[in-house]
């Protein structure tokens, strides 16, 4: 314990010198403190030291690869498999964009694996709303596996995932800042998903967050950031793009009018409790919703099929979302999770 707290120390000096840690120092020290061998006090000195010097590629990657480490996993073929989420933290309090476009992309064939936990800044988390929707969300990893062998799509409730991250829970409550911990969720699925739609809040991030995932592994992924401040793709102003394709990061934006989409106000995408969102997105896979919700979650599900491979462009994508939405396959998928996760959870 002694070593750990002088390497704890040792980094605190650097980070508040403006010094950046290596990608091993970062693993070193998130191992520390996934171990539960850092104390409060420096996990919150670290982490706020951290965000005011600026985290580079290096200490996301190491945090990750530690936190990787130290998750229980879901063993699939990791081959075309994708994950949607965001990182939160945008105070919009928006509904769950990234889960129904999860379902869309899994009912037009792309194989998803979805990490979610509940809500940290908003009223609803992706959990939150599976839950009111009638998904079980406690899947073992075992459980996990089968649902997505069974009919291509799982949900991995994070908590269930990161029991490491019980150490960090009460400094990362009471400092109450964003921090690096807000990127890491989105960057630790479990199932080893080697393509992703990734919300980020801050939009001067989305370049080194997509080199990020390149270093983690993952093949394909686009890191979305809005200039109205959504960590989604935006259907009331420009977005701005990373896109990974194999190594090679490339940054633009695009705008609704680029997908196809008609511009609406972010007030008309607000959502509320995860009860309010879940009737929400039942109402877009029932083709009762055909406005702003519908398209904003075209635009995002769009990207999932693009991410995933089944479509060659964003517009391409923003089409066959919505043709999966009309033939009805959205909502038979959503009750397909339902199903499937209530029987094997049952059966257990």
């Amino acid at each position: 314990m002694v070593n750990e707290t002088i390497t704890m120390q040792r980094a605190l000096a650097a980070l508040i010198s403006n010094q950046d840690l290596t990608r091993e120092e970062a693993r070193t020290i998130m191992g520390i403190i996934m171990n539960g061998e850092a104390t409060g006090a420096q996990i919150g000195s670290v982490v706020t030291a951290l965000r005011m010097k600026g985290e580079t590629k290096d200490e996301i990657t190491g945090f990750a690869e530690a936190m990787r480490a130290h998750s229980n996993h879901v063993l699939t073929e990791q081959q075309g498999l994708l994950d949607t989420c965001g990182t939160g933290g945008s105070g919009i309090h928006k509904f769950n964009i990234s889960t129904a476009s999860a379902i869309i992309a899994s009912a037009g064939g792309v194989r998803v694996a979805k990490h979610g936990n509940r809500a940290m800044s908003g009223k609803s988390g992706s959990a939150d709303v599976l839950e009111a929707l009638g998904v079980t969300i406690t899947l073992s990893a075992e459980q996990a596996a089968s649902c997505l062998e069974s009919i291509g799509i799982c949900f991995m409730f994070a908590q269930l995932y990161h029991p490491s991250l019980k150490y960090a829970a009460s400094p990362r409550r009471e400092i109450g800042i964003r921090t690096i911990f807000n990127m890491l969720g989105p960057l630790t699925n479990p199932a080893g998903a080697d393509r992703q739609l990734l919300g980020l809040y801050d939009r001067s991030r989305t370049s080194t967050v997509a080199e990020v995932l390149g270093e983690l592994g993952l093949k394909r992924a686009m890191v979305v950031s809005s200039h109205d401040g959504l960590d989604e793709i935006s259907i009331s102003s420009p977005t701005q793009i990373s896109e990974l394709q194999y190594g090679r990061v490339r940054t633009y934006e695009i705008t609704p009018e680029d997908l196809g989409l008609p511009v609406h106000s972010l007030a008309e995408i607000i959502g509320g409790e995860a009860d309010v969102n879940a009737s929400i997105i039942r109402r877009i896979f029932s083709g009762e919703e055909r406005e702003a919700y519908r398209n904003i979650v075209l635009a995002n599900a769009g990207a999932c099929m693009y991410v995933g491979g089944s479509v060659a462009s964003l517009r391409e994508g923003v089409e066959a979302a919505a043709a999966i939405i009309d033939s009805g396959k959205a909502a038979a998928k959503l009750e397909q999770l339902i199903d499937t996760t209530g029987v094997l959870v049952h059966v257990s």
